[in-house]
Formats: C-alpha cells, structure tokens, sequence
C-alpha cells in the first residue's frame, strides 16, 4: 500500500483559539486571500469538501464531498514549520523551540564568528528579502555573511553566490548547527544565498536547511525500521534532518515537488511519499503576495486530478499544512490557524467530517494504523471512522 501526504506549506484556514498570544488575532489565510483576491477558483479542492471547511469566498461548500475533511489544531506551541510538521508525524512539543526577536545575544554570534574567521552582518530580525537589499551592498564590500532571523526559531545566514561559493556558505550553517544547542537550539539553520547586484538582488533555488534531529520516535522512524519506504520531496529530509528518509529528493518550486510526487508515484510500489509545496509560504505568505499565493494555489488544484489520476485502489491520499502564513496581515510571519485535512482514496468514506482534531498528531496515528506500524507516542487514529466498510 502506499500513502501520499501532501503539505501546502502555511495554507492555514482560522485563527486558533490561543491565536491572540501569538499576535495572530484576526488570521485567516485561506478565508482573507478569498476574500482579497477575485474569483479564487480551486474546483478540485472544491470538490474534495474544502469549502466546508469555513466561510471561503468563490469556493462553494458540497453537499457530498469526494473526500474526508476534517480542521486539525495544532497541540504544540509554536507556529513554525519543523514544530508542524514533527507534530504531524507524531512527535509534539512540550515547549517552544527559542526565538530572537531582539537578535541574537554576543554568546551565540561570538563563538560564531570566531568558527567562521569573519564577523557577521545584520543580527537582527528581517524579512529575507528585505535584509538582503539593505545589506547586500556591504556583504558585496566586506565579505562579511548576512545573519537575521524572524519570529520562528531559525537562524539564517544570507550570502551571495560570487562572493561565498555554496559549499562553503553550507559548511558555514553546519558549524552554526554544531554550535546552536542546549538553551539556544534552534529548530532551523538555514542557508540563504542571492545573486545579482545592488538595487536588484535576488535569492537563488539553492536553499539547504540544516535543522535539529527529532529527539524522539517519529513515524519515519517506525516505518523505516520496518522497511517501509519513506520519500521525502523537497524539503522534507531536511526538516528531519534526513532521520527516517529513505529517499530525499530536493525540488526548488511547487512545480518541481508535485513533479517529484508524480515520478514516485510511477515508480513506487509500497511506502510513504512525503512532500511539502513550499511556494505557498516562502514566496507569497512571507512576502504579503496574496495574488501569487491565489496563483499558486489554483495551479496545485489544476495539477491534482494528474495526482488522482495514478491512485491505485489501495492508495490513501492526505492533504494538508503546517501552519498559517497570511499575506493579507500587515505581519510576514507565520499565523497560528487551524489547517486543512483532506483525505481521499477508494478505501475511504467520501463525505467524513472528523470535526476538529486536537492534534497534528492524529495524522501521523492514523497513517501508522493504515501502514500497521502503530501505535506511535501521540495522536489519536481515525483511520476507523473513515475506513470504507466500518459503518453501516
């Protein structure tokens, strides 16, 4: 059998109820992009039952819908990607991983720039984009590597592609990820790199995060062991930091991850495929783009009955995020929201509502259930409220 889980990275659907300590109050990122952006069309997801999901406007609820739905909130505090999507696979947080919203204090940046043999730029927290405009000019000048982080728990370094070649801005994030530990253990180092010149800088495909290992079992885990295979597309093995991956396949663009979804489904006899769209967040959320957001979302729509097109009977398909990322807030951060739960396949229901589930957690129980590798730490099955032939 295989299993399908795709994430449309920070495609978040209501504010959670603790979303006033966040600073979320008022976040909705699929109801505010609707109702900012004209004639939203996703007939596809439409169909699956997204529009009973909330008050989404142009994206009709179904009397019927094709698939399981369901809104999941998140148990775990925080709001950031490795903390979604660790939950999703079973393993959710006690506590927060830490943020710097002031930058980072002399005992992190000194014993970094002293690894590193330069001095940093920025320490402060800044949109990618932004950071790279206001200190491109002096990287350029000084060599200098561009440090900044945001509300989540990351710590990026940008730098430009002819100034610090790839491998060695890489090997710079892994002696950050050597050093970030204990009280200040991040959940991401992240490599930014850019190209382009003064007045036209721009970041490049060649991403890499560095993020910590999971302390404890996750699904990956138990599936591996067994033998199961586990595909991570995009970037997946690195949010794992590679623990429980089979096969890490790296894509740069929504294109290229739902591409790699459809190799593997072609090629693929048993396992876990494992893939996160990352458009959603990286490009439009965090950048307040909420026509690109609408763009990209109507080409995955456009692109899901290919992915429908090579289920096989026993295939079970899920569908659903990590967080929110509102690109109609004034803020460019992630949100902390409710997020979507799609499930299809001919060994489901059609037309389930599982209501809201407490946890991310419940995803990954159920998908150990449907694998017979269960049960894991956290998170509660419902693979029997759904299974086709349970009821009546």
């Amino acid at each position: 059998m295989r299993v399908i889980l795709i994430i449309l990275d920070g495609l978040g659907i209501g504010e959670l109820p603790d979303a006033c300590i966040y600073g979320d109050e008022g976040s909705n990122t699929l109801g505010n992009l609707a109702r900012t952006v004209a004639r939203l069309s996703l007939p596809h997801l439409e169909a699956f039952g997204l529009g009973n999901l909330g008050d989404f406007q142009g994206i009709k609820p179904r009397s019927s819908p094709g698939a399981v739905i369901g809104r999941l909130a998140e148990a775990s505090p925080g709001k950031d990607t490795t903390t979604g999507h660790w939950e999703l696979m079973g393993l959710p947080l006690d506590s927060p991983f830490p943020t710097y919203p002031q930058g980072f204090p002399p005992e992190v940046i000194e014993p970094f720039q002293k690894a590193i043999g330069r001095k940093v730029l920025g320490n402060f927290p800044a949109s990618g984009t932004d950071i790279i405009a206001r200190l491109g000019k002096e990287h350029l000048r000084t060599g200098c590597p561009i440090v900044y982080t945001s509300a989540d728990s990351v710590f990026q370094v940008a730098t430009h592609e002819e100034v610090i070649p790839l491998q060695e801005l890489y090997q710079i994030c892994f002696k950050a990820r050597e050093l970030l530990t204990g009280n200040h253990a991040v959940a991401r180092v992240i490599a930014r790199p850019f190209r382009g010149r003064p007045g036209s800088f721009y970041r490049t495909g060649n991403r890499r995060d560095f993020s910590l290992v999971p302390p404890k079992e996750t699904l990956l885990d138990r599936l591996s062991t067994v033998g199961i295979p586990v595909i991570g597309i995009g970037k997946i093995g690195d949010l794992f930091a590679g623990q429980g991956i089979s096969l890490s396949i790296p894509a740069k663009s929504n294109k290229e991850v739902t591409d790699g979804v459809l190799d593997q489904m072609s090629l693929l006899d048993r396992g876990l495929i494992f893939a996160n769209l990352v458009d959603f967040d990286t490009l439009y959320g965090h950048r307040n783009d909420p026509q690109g957001f609408a763009a990209a979302l109507e080409e995955f729509d456009r692109r899901l009955p290919e992915i429908k097109g090579l289920m096989r009977p026993e295939d079970v398909l899920f569908i659903t995020s990590d967080h929110g990322c509102d690109p109609t807030t004034p803020s460019t951060d992630h949100s902390r929201e409710y997020v979507p739960l799609l499930v299809y396949g001919a060994r489901v229901e059609p037309g389930r509502d599982l209501g809201i589930r407490k946890s991310f957690a419940d995803v990954g129980q159920t998908m150990g259930e449907i694998f017979g590798v269960g049960p894991l730490q956290a998170g509660i099955s419902f693979w029997d409220v759904i299974k086709k032939g349970n009821h009546p």
